[in-house]
């Protein structure tokens, strides 16, 4: 069943990068919501079927409000090609689909919900894996959208994004939060330069990948349980440490080059008052950040236990975390040159 689950999300989310026509898109959106579902509701337990039922109605909103579009559109232009999406009133309907899709604001609400009620390996797999096939097809449209329209999506993503995440004791509502300041940035830029835009993304989920297998193998899922990592594990502590100053976009790590880069381009175009709202909005995100950093790091003395067993963590993702690590740690100072 496992086997069938993991094969359904990977084939349902390639269909849907692959796709040439809006039909084949909607049907992967739809194989990728349905074999997600069983994975969210695995734990027996209420929160987790609530979750899921949040999660299958605002996707199938989304979902029909995306085959609406495009078959308006098809209707207008006669063309179903996904490049091809001329129609005014389409592309808007296209965006509101693919932003409650992804979770930006302002159809961000299920999305802490749906983390709340989830274990830490779904809570990655939706913030991460489950981005891929909607930004695909917003990277496919950019070229159509207007960024008057996306700028003040993503201007608002960051502000939720920042202030939702401030107040957050639990662990995988932050980092929902956090997700959708992320997504804010990619937003903001996708219709001006969608390969920043794509940058930012995978450079996201390269440096959040990391961050939640060290959470899910050293079961914290509060502030509060978080602080007892250092005894249990300083080497983890110490990359969960810096892998949120990562996450935050501070210069000499891997999180500061795209957004660099964004606040570069909004610059270019003319959009300098956008991109210092950007920059100052990142500070409440910076926030929550540095708070979790500073629990992490300074409240419990560097000491580790005496015996030589119990602080050792679970061997497990250990292969992913190291290859992921360097990478959203050390910043890829060639990746301007590649870009321009």
């Amino acid at each position: 069943a496992l086997f069938m689950i993991t094969l359904g999300i990977i084939i349902s989310t390639l269909t849907v990068t692959s796709a040439n026509h809006w039909l084949t898109a909607w049907l992967g959106l739809e194989l990728n919501m349905i074999s997600i579902l069983p994975v969210i509701t695995k734990q027996k337990h209420p929160r987790s079927t609530e979750a899921a039922t949040k999660y299958f109605l605002t996707q199938a909103m989304a979902s029909a409000l995306l085959l609406f579009s495009s078959t308006l559109n098809a209707w207008q232009t006669g063309s179903w090609d996904i490049t091809q999406l001329n129609n005014k009133l389409s592309c808007i309907l296209m965006i509101s689909a693919l932003t409650m899709k992804m979770g930006a604001a302002p159809a961000h609400f299920w999305l802490p919900e749906v983390l709340q009620g989830s274990t830490l390996t779904t809570t990655l797999l939706i913030t991460t894996w489950q981005k891929i096939a909607p930004i695909t097809l917003l990277y496919m449209i950019s070229n159509h959208i207007k960024s008057n329209i996306l700028l003040p999506i993503g201007l608002l993503s960051i502000l939720v994004g920042g202030w939702g995440g401030i107040n957050q004791t639990q662990l995988r509502k932050m980092m929902a939060y956090s997700s959708i300041a992320h997504l804010g940035w990619t937003m903001t830029v996708i219709s001006i330069a969608p390969n920043i835009a794509l940058t930012n993304i995978i450079i996201y989920m390269a440096i959040s990948t990391p961050f939640f297998l060290l959470l899910t193998s050293s079961s914290s899922k509060t502030l509060q349980t978080m602080t007892t990592t250092w005894a249990h594990a300083p080497t983890a502590t110490i990359i969960m440490m810096l892998l949120l100053l990562s996450m935050a976009g501070l210069p000499p790590l891997t999180g500061f080059t795209p957004k660099l880069l964004i606040l570069d381009k909004l610059v270019m175009h003319k959009l300098t008052p956008a991109a210092t709202t950007m920059a100052i909005l990142s500070l409440l995100s910076l926030t929550f950040y540095l708070r979790t950093m500073y629990l992490l790091a300074s409240t419990t003395s560097p000491t580790t236990t005496q015996s030589t067993t119990l602080w050792r963590l679970k061997p497990n993702y250990y292969q992913i975390t190291t290859i992921l690590t360097p990478i959203a740690l050390f910043n890829i100072t060639i990746l301007p040159a590649l870009l321009t």
